[in-house]
């Protein structure tokens, strides 16, 4: 660190220049008081620099590791099922009436098995799906423009998740759509919801319906599908904003470090 060799003259200048003591000791204060300001502003850390390569290139990767671990997390076995937070219960329709089901020893003994196997089934054919995001979400990082890379790095929490919401989610319900039916029709989801459906509608005064339910369990399974991976996929974004152990590149680093000094607050 360099003190401008003009301050540090000009003190001592003024000062010899001074007689009386109370002046020199002032002009002696307003010397050491422009030496500190230029310490101050030789120890500021400077903001590092940031190409645009690097700005993209650092964003894409984290959003390439956030994809490749939110789907290969939600694709384990178990990973929906066994989580309170991302486990697909029934649809709306048949939840408002569920509890009715049960407490009916008539419905409960004709369908009250189907209600859990429909559930495991649909949980488990949200984990099959998982594995179809990774390339629609790679295109759309593949996609991006610097200026949007930018904004993203520089957004604050769950920023890249957002802007891969509002570029891919659309496409992403698309694709889920078929392969979640695929993988219901799998695990023979028919056998059971087909039963449900038939006898809720059979007793829908019985359980105070005044209309028969016809539930699209693929678009429903789909959209919780979608919903969970976009979650889980925030989640990890927000690990490498707020850790920088999580930053386990050079180029993640310094990206990162360029958005810790200048995200939105």
């Amino acid at each position: 660190m360099k003190i401008s060799p003009f301050l540090t003259f000009a003190g001592i200048g003024l000062i010899t220049l001074i007689g009386c003591d109370a002046v020199k000791q002032q002009a002696m204060n307003v010397a050491q008081e422009a030496v500190n300001q230029q310490v101050q502003i030789a120890s500021k850390p400077a903001i590092p620099k940031l190409t645009s390569d690097e700005a993209a290139g650092g964003l894409k990767e984290a959003l390439v590791d956030g994809v490749m671990k939110g789907t290969g997390v939600l694709g384990q076995n178990g990973a929906f099922l066994n989580n309170a937070a991302l486990k697909i219960l029934l649809p709306p329709e048949v939840q408002n009436v569920e509890q009715k089901i049960r407490n009916n020893v008539m419905l409960n003994t004709l369908i009250g098995k189907d209600l859990d196997n429909v559930i495991v089934a649909m949980n488990k054919g949200a984990e099959k799906s998982m594995a179809l995001a990774v390339p629609v979400f790679k295109k759309a990082i593949t996609e991006m423009s610097f200026a949007d890379a930018m904004k993203i790095l520089t957004g604050g929490q769950g920023a890249a998740t957002a802007y891969l919401k509002s570029t891919s989610e659309s496409q992403l319900q698309e694709l889920f759509l078929p392969e979640v039916k695929k993988a219901l029709d799998e695990v023979a989801v028919s056998k059971s919801w087909t039963p449900v459906v038939t006898q809720i509608n059979k007793n829908k005064k019985l359980l105070g319906l005044s209309a028969d339910i016809q539930p699209d369990l693929n678009k429903y399974v789909t959209e919780k599908a979608t919903v969970a991976l976009f979650q889980e996929i925030e989640k990890q974004e927000n690990t490498i904003r707020k850790d920088p152990v999580a930053r386990t590149s050079e180029i993640l680093k310094k990206a990162f470090d360029y958005a810790d000094k200048n995200s939105a607050k």
